[in-house]
């Protein structure tokens, strides 16, 4: 009887490394947004300067590779049927975590109003560290959020 292959289980295939790098370009796209768009979410218009916020905040420079840990997490949690807790301390890392919550759909539970549409993420953009909107970091009223902090020392604290 010929011996059966065994696939090891960490081994991402074609079809899981596409989906994981697609996650975390959106999970990127989206953070970028946040920051940086007004109006326009999708770029339909061509950029105009009324389309960027007038007063930028967040960090971007941390929000790809939070990106990264939030993709990967997210696959492992729902893989191996995991409860968890993010313990997520870069300051002002927040348009990374508000836009994952947004990709797996927790902050459109939260606030129906900021829906999985082209809508929602214009109001999910211009609501991110602008008047009347959500701070530039992980904050309270982030979907699963602890704490008020965007640094590890706090996030830690909290945790």
């Amino acid at each position: 009887m010929p011996e059966l292959e065994h696939q090891d289980s960490s081994v991402l295939t074609d079809d899981e490394l596409r989906t994981l790098d697609a996650h975390w370009r959106a999970a990127n796209y989206l953070a970028a947004g946040q920051i940086y768009l007004l109006a326009n979410p999708l770029l339909r218009e061509p950029l105009r300067a009324e389309h960027i916020k007038p007063r930028l905040l967040g960090h971007w420079g941390t929000s790809p590779g939070l990106n990264l840990v939030y993709t990967h997490l997210n696959r492992v949690i729902k893989k191996r049927e995991l409860d968890a807790l993010c313990v997520w301390g870069p300051g002002h890392g927040g348009p990374s975590v508000l836009g994952g919550a947004w990709l797996e759909g927790s902050y459109s539970e939260t606030y129906p109003d900021v829906g999985r549409d082209a809508a929602g993420m214009g109001r999910l953009f211009r609501q991110f560290s602008f008047p009347g909107g959500v701070p530039s970091h992980v904050a309270p009223e982030t979907p699963g959020s602890i704490h008020e902090g965007g640094e590890l020392g706090y996030s830690l604290a909290h945790a």
